[in-house]
């Protein structure tokens, strides 16, 4: 990435509870926002939702290293969903199985115009 506006230590920035994420003021009247999942991931650079401006984090990585994924209000509605997407793709592994054929047969050249 090319510059930085600022580089801020985390113990500078702000904790969000309510939005989960770290915050310091930007410039343009909104603020720079990262958060703790990301930290753990060894993203260091927070960044503005209204303007095009970055900043890069300064911390210690091993802080966040045990830090559990991020949680949405409806987590176990997000469980239900991965288990039917789980179970929507052995769906299809099923269904090729079933629609697959071997036979010792040559496999036959087919000539196809351009």
């Amino acid at each position: 990435m090319g510059a930085y506006y600022d580089e801020i230590e985390i113990e500078d920035m702000a904790w969000d509870e309510e939005k989960r994420v770290y915050h310091y003021p930007c410039p343009c009247g909104d603020r720079f926002e990262i958060s703790r999942r990301q930290l753990a991931d060894c993203e260091d650079i927070a960044t503005c939702p209204s303007c095009s401006l970055v900043i890069r984090v300064i911390y210690d990585p091993l802080e966040f290293e045990d830090e559990p994924p991020d949680e949405d209000s409806s987590g176990e509605g997000n469980e239900e969903d991965e288990q039917e997407e789980s179970d929507s793709n052995s769906d299809h592994f099923e269904d090729a199985l079933e629609k697959l054929t071997i036979t010792d047969d040559a496999p036959r050249t087919i000539a196809v115009s351009a």
